[in-house]
This record gives C-alpha cells, structure tokens and sequence, in this order.
C-alpha cells in the first residue's frame, strides 16, 4: 500500500462548551443564595452592571454630555487615563429606568394541562436585559403572563415584606461556656481549681458529655495531680444543667437522679443494664433490679423525665428558614397557579446609557476592547439569569403536572417519577433538569418540598396492576403501624400480606429497610412498649 500525504474536507458536528454556556450551567446548579452572591462578585468586577432598584426618575435624562458634569466629569473618561479607572471609579447619578409598557407573566397550570405560551418560546430571542420591579420583562408589550408577583395578584404571601432582619430581632441568651464559668467561680474559689474547671468546659461535646475523657493526661497537660482533676470534676459534675461533664449516659442520668434522690440500688441497677430498657425486655428487667411490673413502669418513667443531652437546652442557634424558589397555589378556575419567587430573583441591568457615553469618549485600542468585553459579558449574563429562570418555571411546571394527584390527595397518591420522565416531557436533557431540581423548593399549600421529593422509585404493582411510588408506599406502612392495637401489633410479614392485598408487589426485606429508615422499632419491641403502658 502506498503511503501519501493529502488534504480532506470533513464535516461534522461537535458541541464547543463556550465560556457562556459553562455560565449558564453554572447559574442552572446554584441555590439562591448562593446565585446572589455569584451576582454580587459579578456586579463588582463589572462596571456595566448595576442592581436595579426600581424605577427612577431620570428616564427622560439624555444620553449625551447634557448631564451635569459632561463627559470630562466624575462620570467620564479623562484624556490619557486608563478607562478602566474611570468605569470603576464613575458617578453617573441614578441607575436608568426599566422599559416602559413590561408585563408580568404567570403560568397557569388547568386541568387541560394548558400553559402559557410565552413560557414556550425560545430562549435565544432578543429581550430586554432588565430586571425590575419583581418581574422579567421580554422586551414586549402586551406579551403572555409567565412571571409576576405572588402579592399583586392576590396570593398571601409573607414574601411581600420588608427585608428585615429576623435574627436581628432575637434577645441575646447567655451561653452554656458563660453560664458554666459563672457556677465555677462561686463553688471553686481557688485558682489552680478554676484552671482545671475551665480546662473541662472547653473538652465538652455539643451535647455536654465529656467523651473519651482521661484524666492522667489532663492532669500531664496542666502539670497537676489526677486525683485533683478528678475532685474538680466531681465538684463540676454538680453544676446547673443537671447531667453535665458525664462521661456516658449511664454517668448522665445518675447525675440526675442522683439531683433528684432517685438513685437506689434498684435504679443503679437498671442503669448497668439500660440495653434491656432499649430492648423493652420487662421480665429480664424485673429480674435483675429485683422489683415488680409496676415498679419497673414508675422507674421507666422517672427516666423518661431525664435530659440524655443536658447542653442542647442552651443552642440558640436561630433555625435557618429556607426561602422557596417557587410559589404555587390553586387557581379559582381550577388548576394551578405558578410563579418565581420575586425575593430569589436577582434584580440587574446593563448600564446602556452609561456604556453609550463612555463609547463615545472612548479613543484607546485597549480600553475599547475592555469595554466591549465587559459589555459583552454583562449581556451574557443577564440573558442567562432570564434563561434559568424560564428553565426552573418549566421543570416545575411539569412537575406539578406530573404529581398533580400529590396535592390535590396527599403523599399516598404520590407517583414514581425519574428525571428522564421530566427531560422526555419538556425536551431537555436528563443532566438539566438534574441541576434545575439541586437546591430549588417549591412553597405549595402541603408544604415547602426540595424539587428532589417528587422524584421517587418505583414498587411494582400485584397482578399487572400500576406501579406504586416509594414514598407514598413508607407513608402507607407508617399509617398503618400507627394505627396498630397494642393486642394485634403488625409483624413484617404480616405488612406485606396487608401491602400485597393492596395491590403492592414488595418484599419483606424492602418492608424491614423502610421501617428501619424511619426508625420504627420492631414489632416484638412495638409490642412490649405498648404494653408496657397499659
């Protein structure tokens, strides 16, 4: 075979991830919070971008050197300085106004499965790059309802106030390492004492337990006697809350009963053998503590009253809440009404105004490279904030399509759903909405639920009939174990016989892993709990 050398035309496609379309899978993944703080940097390292505030009263002001100042003043590029200098250090008064003649858009999800059909048209079309007043405009006027505000049209809604700050407003609570110091210095007046009592505040554990404790080598570190650290661990073991510096939960709940004169010989032996009380095995017991049916049930009780994490009293930790990203309530007419969360929404614009005059003044190579960049880059942006927001209206809108019965009938009527059944719906692909369901939650009248619950496996169904979703078969088995009579306590077995009348094709296994999940005991334990109580 003769080996030449020679030129060839091929043709092929090939999908180039170009700097914006890596952004726009950026901005798809990221949370609300922490899409606002990519906002914030970006804002920062671009001149041309601006938060929009609302709209001002400068909409009539020209583009041109008629502003105060002219072009030479704060607002424009000096002659031989560097136009990066003057973008960032500018001072062009208020931000422009939005476009006049917007409109809100809503999806409304009916019956008839119909939507808006602005929430179908491509996302490469040309719009306004503004963002005001807690909507998204199309550069239209008179377009289709898609976004809009959940309060302007009705809906109650705490998202409509201020932003205040709710942590602002909590009292200030003393801490559990205050709160310790204080009681060290009144009972352990001497000083070496009061280094050790500090010593053993700072090894305590989240729940006030003094795990792994060894006391020679805390005695090493601090250059004094063991039987020192132990006498200030006595005396500290004797501080408010009740329980604190144990070393185990059996030295947790002796302190305690100890505070309460509780502690016989009947309860100490009880507390060498709480693995019996954990298995609610009541003759073994009675056995061992020596004691009757009823001594035991009063014994059972006093230990229930007991803080096995006597430290958690003192977290003031304030719960973080979490914001949706989607509010969805019913439509009068029937259906679904759907909308983005304003407050999630970040709020910017590109400064064309200041852009237009600093064109115009603008003379060096350099510097107009660097503003078409960063003009370019600020657009980019923007359009790929109004393509993720269209993206999320559209994987939830499907969603709510898709597990309609969910919130019309509860948990028990929820359906298998994978993605692929979401990207198969909209025409997108499986990794898409993978990242539009990451970290968004949806506010509906059940609840606020991750995107991520309504996608669940699938549990054949008995004799041909439809699969049963995962989730709805857990919450079936926990019904029922709830409802069940101390006398007739439902074995696994016994489950899965009730399930497979049902309907429900699962194995006892599947049935055991489920209720171990949700931390349901065993029907033998079950049982000796409920009658323990009669």
């Amino acid at each position: 075979m003769a080996l030449a050398q020679r030129l060839d035309l091929r043709q092929a496609q090939t999908l180039v991830m170009t700097p914006q379309l890596q952004q726009a899978i950026k901005l798809l993944q990221l949370s609300n919070i922490e899409l606002s703080d990519f906002v914030d940097r970006e804002i920062e390292q671009n001149p041309l971008l601006e938060r929009d505030s609302g709209p001002g009263d400068g909409g009539s002001d020209p583009v041109g050197g008629e502003a105060q100042g002219g072009l030479d003043g704060p607002g424009g590029a000096e002659p031989g300085g560097s136009l990066a200098d003057s973008l960032n250090g500018r001072d062009d008064g208020p931000a422009p106004p939005s476009a006049d003649g917007r409109t809100r858009d809503t999806v409304e999800l009916t019956s008839s499965d119909t939507m808006g059909a602005s929430s179908e048209s491509p996302l490469d079309t040309d719009f306004e790059n503004v963002y005001a007043d807690d909507r998204f405009s199309d550069g239209s006027d008179g377009g289709n309802e898609v976004y809009g505000s959940y309060s302007e049209r009705g809906g109650r809604s705490g998202f409509e106030d201020d932003d205040s700050n709710l942590e602002a407003t909590l009292t200030g609570e003393i801490s559990l390492r205050d709160h310790l110091t204080e009681q060290l210095k009144i009972d352990l007046p001497d000083h070496g004492d009061q280094l050790i009592g500090l010593a053993l505040i700072d090894m305590l554990d989240e729940a006030g337990w003094l795990v792994g404790f060894d006391a020679a080598a805390l005695a090493g570190q601090l250059g004094c006697d063991p039987a020192r650290v132990e006498r200030v661990l006595t005396a500290c073991q004797r501080f408010d809350p009740p329980g604190i510096f144990a070393r185990s939960l059996k030295e947790c709940l002796a302190i305690q009963l100890r505070e309460k004169n509780r502690l016989d010989p009947a309860m100490q032996a009880l507390l060498d053998n709480l693995e019996l009380l954990a298995a609610r095995n009541l003759p073994a017991i009675m056995k061992v503590c020596g004691v009757d049916a009823e001594d035991v049930a009063d014994m059972v009780a006093d230990i229930r009253k007991l803080n096995p994490k006597p430290a958690l009293c003192f977290d003031h930790t304030p719960a973080q809440l979490v914001t949706p990203d989607i509010l969805m309530r019913p439509n009068p007419g029937g259906g679904w009404l759907i909308d983005l969360n304003p407050d999630t929404l970040p709020r910017v614009l590109v400064n064309q105004r200041y852009f237009a005059r600093i064109s115009d003044a603008t003379r060096n190579k350099a510097d107009k490279e660097y503003l078409a960049e960063k003009f370019q880059s600020a657009n980019w942006l923007v359009k790929s904030l109004h393509q993720r927001a269209t993206t999320i209206l559209k994987v939830a809108s499907e969603i709510i399509r898709q597990q309609d019965a969910f919130f019309i009938h509860g948990v028990s009527h929820l359906k298998p759903l994978i993605l692929r059944d979401i990207a198969e719906a909209i025409g997108m692909h499986e990794s898409t909405v993978s990242r539009v369901t990451t970290n968004k939650f949806m506010a509906t009248q059940r609840g606020v639920f991750e995107l991520k619950y309504f996608f669940t496996s699938a549990i054949q169904g008995a004799d041909g009939q439809a699969a049963h979703s995962a989730e709805a078969v857990r919450h079936r088995i926990k019904t029922m174990i709830d409802a069940e009579k101390p006398e007739d306590v439902l074995s696994d077995d016994k489950l899965v016989e009730i399930l497979r009348a049902e309907g429900i094709d699962i194995a006892r296994r599947t049935v055991a892993k489920y209720r171990e999940a949700m931390k349901i005991p065993s029907s033998v334990q079950r049982r000796r709990a409920k009658m323990s109580r009669m």
